[in-house]
């Protein structure tokens, strides 16, 4: 019996059509060579949306992903001028990525920040301090924190403008994500690395207690305790002691940036939101409005957010590894795309040629 499966495709903007088109290639594949039905439902989302629809997330996009069995969604956002042109609760991340994230209240992020030996050459670090290659899993906290909490402007009794921002979390919203690291690190090195800030902030006091609650479930785990800030220099001076690593919403955003950095480019970073009954797969960089329409923006972390939904929505491992090591074979064939930092021997290919090379070696290991 074939297993039939909807996935909502929500392309972005900027870049991010371009890049959706290499990705979902993926599907067709799988269609083609495996007893397996995907049916692609196209819907708008994020600035361009908001220009034809009145809505960053309007309601016929809401209900596609809401009957969808996974989510597939590109950058959104445009540049800062034609940002300004749209009313800030509509703007890209307010008006539609924090609506996502909390209608599918999607609470766990993994971001794997992973490079190859072989493509050691795209991060900005020595390859003293890369050594064998760089392999973290990041979980990230996504629906709570400050970035949830009530926000107020206003005007004070003496006439001073203020803002007053909310930092909130649970005992709960806290206990699930840690679990969800806890279980990682399990499967992998049996290390995780807690980043907070707890000297300064009460919330990572409160952060640290419910993970002494919890880590009781998980002897086999070693704890390291870390502060955000500290963190940044490791990951820039001694990568290669991450395993997996674990925090709240804004740290993580932040540290998961500067994985991209280390890696060389945030188009090295796919990524899974993960809810209690669906997720969301994305890349973890922007639009970059830059380079839209240019055919030059690499597809590998859309590509690759295919590959996290295909094992963790649908359960298929082996064509997931396929995947990447598709895309890991056309880089250590020595192509790239312009946007990366390449090295000067690289052979510079258009976006959806880059596509055509990994479709072709999907192809080769699927049949």
């Amino acid at each position: 019996m074939t297993n039939a499966y909807k996935v909502a495709v929500l392309a972005g903007d900027a870049i991010g059509p371009e890049i959706m088109a290499q990705a979902v290639r993926v599907f067709d594949l799988l269609n083609e060579h495996r007893d397996v039905s995907f049916d692609l439902i196209d819907a708008p989302f994020g600035a361009g949306a908001y220009f034809e629809h009145g809505k960053a997330f309007p309601e016929q996009t809401k209900a596609i992903c809401d009957d969808a069995d996974a989510i597939l969604k590109g950058p959104v956002g445009l540049s800062f001028e034609e940002s300004q042109k749209i009313p800030v609760e509509e703007q890209a991340e307010r008006g539609a990525i924090l609506p996502l994230r909390a209608r599918f209240d999607t609470f766990a992020n993994f971001r794997p920040i992973y490079l190859s030996k072989d493509m050691a050459h795209f991060s900005p670090l020595k390859s003293s301090v890369i050594k064998d290659g760089i392999d973290i899993l990041l979980i990230r906290e996504l629906v709570g924190g400050l970035y949830f909490g009530e926000k107020e402007r206003g005007v004070s009794d003496t006439g001073l403008r203020f803002v007053k921002e909310t930092l909130e979390y649970n005992e709960d919203q806290i206990r699930r994500v840690l679990k969800i690291a806890f279980e990682q690190a399990q499967q992998r090195r049996g290390l995780l690395h807690n980043i907070h800030k707890s000297n300064v902030l009460m919330s990572s006091v409160f952060w640290n207690e419910v993970l002494d609650e919890v880590r009781g479930d998980y002897p086999d785990v070693e704890v390291k305790h870390m502060l955000v800030d500290a963190a940044a220099t490791a990951l820039c001076l001694n990568p290669g002691q991450f395993d997996v690593m674990v925090m709240e919403n804004m740290f993580g955003d932040i540290l998961s940036d500067q994985g991209g950095g280390i890696l060389g480019s945030l188009g090295l970073m796919p990524s899974a939101c993960i809810g209690p009954e669906k997720a969301y797969y994305e890349p973890s960089h922007g639009s970059a409005p830059d380079i839209a329409g240019k055919n030059i923006a690499n597809p590998y972390s859309m590509i690759g957010s295919v590959a996290m939904m295909l094992e963790m929505s649908f359960g298929m491992k082996a064509e997931s590894e396929a995947v990447w090591q598709s895309m890991k074979q056309v880089f250590e064939e020595g192509y790239s795309t312009a946007d990366l930092s390449s090295g000067d021997d690289a052979k510079i290919i258009a976006t959806d040629e880059f596509g055509d090379r990994v479709m072709a070696e999907l192809a080769r290991r699927l049949a």
